[in-house]
Order: C-alpha cells, then structure tokens, then sequence
C-alpha cells in the first residue's frame, strides 16, 4: 500500500568511498569546482586509510533503509525504496533514472541531515533537481520538513546521551560539548544553522536529565585557514576544559545522525586523542542511526507530507518547518574569485 500519493521512496544522503580505490574520486567529487588540489586532497586520503579505505556511510545508509522498511511493514505499507548520494555510488542521478524507468510518479524523499544550511538543506533541493532535469518525465519528488526540533529526533538524542553517561559513571553535573559540522561563517550567517543547534543541544541537555553546563562545539572544519570558520573547535575547547581542570566531559555528536567519517576520525580519533594527552575522561554518546525513535519519526515525516497526519510536533521555540522550504532559505554562499 503507498502512502496517500506517494509511490515510492528515496533516502538521499551525502556518500562516501567503499574501498581505496574510491578514495580520491570521491574527494574529487565533493570538492568540485573549488579548485582543491590533489595534494590536499591526499592529506584528508590518509585519514580514510585508517580505516582500509572505506566510509561506514553508505552501510550505514542501508542498514537506516532497513529499518525504514520494517517499520512501514510494521504499518501497513509496501514502498519500495531507493538510495541515492551527492558524491558517491548510488548516484542520485542513477537513483533518479531507476525511479523513472520502473515507472514511478511520486516519490517521497529523506535526508539524512537534520540542520538547515546550505549544504545540509538547500544543496539538496539543487541536487535533486540536476537529477531530475537529466530524466525525462522524472517522478515528482517531494522532500519532508527538516527534522532538527522533532521530538523524537531530540528524545532519540536523549537517551542515547543519558545511556551513555549511566554506562561511564558520570555524573549528571558532567560538562557536555554537542558537536557539528563547523561551516564557513560566510554559509552559517544566511541560515538558521546556529540558533537550531545551540536550541537542540539546551532541549536534548533537559530531556537528558543533565545539570551541568553544555555548549555546542565545531568539527570538521577544512578550507584554507583564511576563511573564517565557526568557533570554537572541539580541540580547541578541550583544551581549555583541562586548564580550566575539568578531567571528564560527554561528546554528543548532535549534528551528524550516523557515526560515519566525521565521528570516527574527527571526534573517536582525533579529539579522543586530545582527551586523552591532556587527561581528561572523554565519553562519545552514539548518534541516533536506526534508533526506534528515529526511525519511527522518519515514517511520520512521509505521514506528514503526505497529508495524512494533522499534528507536526516540534519542540522548542522555533515551530515545525514548512514541508517545502522558501526559496530564499539557506543561500549558496558566495566564493572567492565569483
């Protein structure tokens, strides 16, 4: 059974290397146009390394799909779905053409990135239609709301951070640093980016139980050093908690939903180090992945835009988003030499 008009579903995403030989044509994709040289692209290369070339993506992504369909099973639905990527196999171009050649008319669309930015929320919409101007008579594809203040993407995020603290011993009191992916403040100040993630942190921090102070941190920042980015950095800021004699801290990767690349290396390897030489306890809670909550969400996001649910839950003090975004939210930023 599809859901009201909806045909058939696609799980859109950002997509990563399977194995070493992807390594540097997937960096070349998600750099194109930027006019980043190979020889810093070998650098970011030797990071996937330590992981025998391969991304935990795009598993990631199928397991996350799984679910999706156990849980319409668990409904009543039958949709078959799809997986598409900006930067890597499946493309969403291909994904686009399998939708178009099997015959379906409306899709519903999941991303798997719950900020609004540039390249979290408005890239996408671009993504989608390239992809779908290279197909003749493609399906329509709608996308659901951007989910940051659902309150099972935040309860999700919630437990998680309260498991994880029982599960170390720490106390609630226990300082808590909710990362992101940092942006160049040229992109950050044309969204609502900021304000959404310093808003979840606070609500994921009350849902949690947690008394102790929590701020949102940055990660994964690349770029030139020239181009101001957002502060401060993870590394940096546990750096000033041990000064500040402060030996445990709770990282929640509140901006990501699956522990892929940016988790592994940037939070499991590189920050876990920093912790670690400078003595302090660091505990990473999970993100939310294939979490009963979160998966459940995703279905009644589809309910939503399919008009078949009235309620649009949300929390904090922001409201839902709008099912289609304005066309004026989350601009490209401009580039240098543009």
């Amino acid at each position: 059974m599809s859901i009201g008009r909806f045909d058939s579903l696609l799980l859109l995403s950002f997509g990563g290397p399977e194995g070493p030989d992807d390594v540097m044509p997937f960096l070349r994709n998600v750099t194109k146009g930027r006019g980043v040289p190979d020889e810093r692209l070998a650098i970011v290369a030797e990071q996937y390394a330590l992981f025998g070339g391969k991304s935990p993506i795009n598993d990631l992504n199928r397991d996350l799909l799984e679910s999706i369909n156990e849980e319409l099973a668990v409904r009543g639905y039958d949709l078959p779905t799809f997986l598409g990527n900006r930067n890597w196999y499946p493309f969403l171009s291909d994904a686009v053409e399998r939708l178009q050649s099997e015959g379906y008319k409306s899709t519903v669309c999941l991303v798997t990135s719950a900020f609004s930015s540039y390249s979290g929320c408005r890239q996408y919409h671009e993504d989608l239609q390239v992809a779908c101007s290279g197909v003749s008579k493609p399906p329509e594809i709608q996308r659901v709301r951007v989910f940051w203040n659902h309150p099972d993407f935040l309860g999700a995020a919630a437990e998680l951070l309260s498991e994880s603290r029982v599960k170390a011993n720490l106390s609630k009191h226990t300082p808590v640093l909710h990362t992101a992916h940092s942006l160049p403040i040229s992109m950050a100040a044309n969204s609502d980016y900021e304000a959404q993630l310093n808003e979840a942190a606070r609500i994921v921090n009350d849902l949690a139980g947690m008394k102790g102070p929590c701020e949102v941190v940055f990660q994964s920042r690349s770029g030139p050093p020239s181009v101001p980015w957002l502060e401060p950095s993870i590394d940096t800021r546990l750096q000033e908690l041990a000064a500040d004699d402060i030996s445990q801290v709770l990282v929640h990767p509140l901006g990501f939903i699956a522990d892929h690349m940016e988790v592994l290396f940037d939070l499991d390897t590189q920050a876990s180090g920093i912790a670690e030489e400078y003595g302090i306890k660091m505990v990473r809670t999970p993100t939310v992945g294939t979490h009963p909550l979160f998966v459940a969400m995703m279905i009644d996001l589809i309910e939503e835009a399919a008009g078949l649910r009235e309620d649009r839950p949300s929390l904090g003090s922001m409201g839902p988003r709008p099912d289609t975004c304005f066309t004026d939210c989350c601009p490209a930023p401009s580039r240098p030499g543009r």
